[in-house]
């Protein structure tokens, strides 16, 4: 009788932060983000030497208008070409664009027009980047590793916002836009090659056949997949109404309340500073520990601490305590945004995950900055404390309606 040999147990999963793959594309990641905020720093210099102060807010506010009305159909190219290919072409139309500009401005003075169509250009490119780089991780590494991808995409981030705009400042200082334009170019294309060695795993089969049709239909399958999830779509309702009451006070209010307060533009660096400080410790406890015992339950907790210390934010006396109350704000919200990344990833079907990226990235970069004009009216009308404090309320609701709903609260990231 022939014995059968028992079935070779799968390899573990290598850990993230060794892996050579993973890295590539972190690097390629850091690389781009970094050109943003030295593009948007260009972007504004050369807005606010060009033309009026509401002319400079026209030019820095034209490229979240494509932006928000293209995001879908972004997760629907990257589904449909692969996360990859999309993400390679829209950095490389970006470089070209703002070398491009950088080019230009060399034989003639910017206008205002020139700068505005370049922001739709790049607002455009941006709705095709966003949905397709944040679906790549479950391509480039095993499931039980993508709570500390996400950790390690917070720290990258965080770091190119550290980075970014001082480099930016310190190129337009030597070389005006030009030189801040053609760097921004330049990282963008240091992030093409690395996007290029990035080895991709096969994905799971899908459960379930996906319908092919037009990209509206492909559109509103990627929505049906949501909706019907019991946990994507629980997800992204928190994710909507605690980034709503999340970005409001931590962007536009941060700068009513300092101005309020007689902080200055010092005080509230030192405001701002302490956020990102906890944000960068909360990415990187997730990219350390790799993995979050009962995520659901912990995503739901700390958003909810992350919102009362918002409400708190607007009460303290001084910059000190509110940098330290910032630093909580940074971490526990922090932590929970992570989380939500590392849950939504392994439980999308493969043939989905361009489109449930755009979704939950509209939510966080394009609809989220809407509440700017409400935050200023309100604040306007009533002061920073009671704006504050409705933010607040807004962002424990999500929270709450997270640990109301048990498929949510009890969910596990992957072993």
């Amino acid at each position: 009788m022939t014995a059968t040999l028992p079935a070779p147990a799968e390899a573990p999963a290598r850990p993230a932060h060794r892996d050579g793959n993973v890295l590539r594309w972190l690097g390629a990641y850091t690389a781009s983000m970094i050109g943003d905020s030295v593009y948007y720093m260009a972007l504004a210099w050369a807005a606010a030497r060009t033309g009026s102060a509401s002319q400079t807010g026209l030019v820095l506010a034209a490229g979240s208008i494509p932006r928000a009305a293209l995001l879908l159909g972004g997760g629907v190219l990257a589904d449909r070409f692969g996360p990859r290919r999309v993400v390679v072409a829209s950095d490389t139309a970006r470089c070209l664009v703002i070398i491009g500009l950088a080019g230009t401005l060399l034989l003639t003075s910017p206008t205002v027009w020139m700068l505005i169509a370049v922001a739709l250009v790049f607002g455009a490119v941006d709705a095709l980047f966003l949905p397709a780089v944040g679906a790549l991780p479950p391509r480039i590494t095993a499931a039980s590793q993508l709570a500390r991808v996400q950790g390690m995409r917070g720290l990258a981030a965080r770091t190119a916002n550290v980075v970014g705009a001082p480099l930016g400042g310190v190129a337009v200082a030597l070389g005006g836009p030009v030189l801040a334009f053609a760097g921004a170019g330049l990282l963008f294309a240091v992030s093409l090659p690395l996007l290029l060695a990035v080895r991709l795993r096969p994905l799971p089969a899908p459960r379930t056949a996906e319908p092919t049709g037009s990209a509206w239909h492909e559109l509103a399958d990627g929505l049906r997949h949501i909706r019907r999830h019991p946990l994507l779509g629980p997800l992204m309702l928190v994710v909507a109404v605690s980034e709503l009451g999340f970005v409001g006070p931590l962007n536009l209010g941060l700068i009513l309340l300092s101005d309020e307060r007689g902080w200055g533009a010092s005080g509230m660096g030192w405001v701002v500073a302490a956020f990102g400080t906890g944000a960068g410790a909360s990415a990187l406890l997730l990219a350390v520990r790799g993995r979050m015992p009962r995520a659901g339950l912990v995503m739901c907790l700390t958003v909810l601490v992350g919102a009362c210390a918002i409400g708190a934010l607007a009460f303290v006396p001084s910059v000190p305590l509110a940098a330290a109350v910032a630093v909580l704000v940074g971490l526990f919200a922090g932590l929970g945004g992570s989380l939500c990344g590392a849950l939504i990833q392994p439980v999308t079907e493969p043939a989905y995950l361009g489109r449930v990226t755009s979704v939950s990235t509209l939510f966080t970069h394009a609809l989220a900055p809407l509440s700017y004009p409400v935050t200023g009216a309100a604040v306007a009308l009533w002061g920073t404390g009671p704006v504050f404090a409705a933010s607040a309320a807004l962002c424990m609701a999500g929270a709450v309606l997270g640990l109301v709903i048990a498929p949510l609260r009890r969910a596990e990231l992957p072993h």
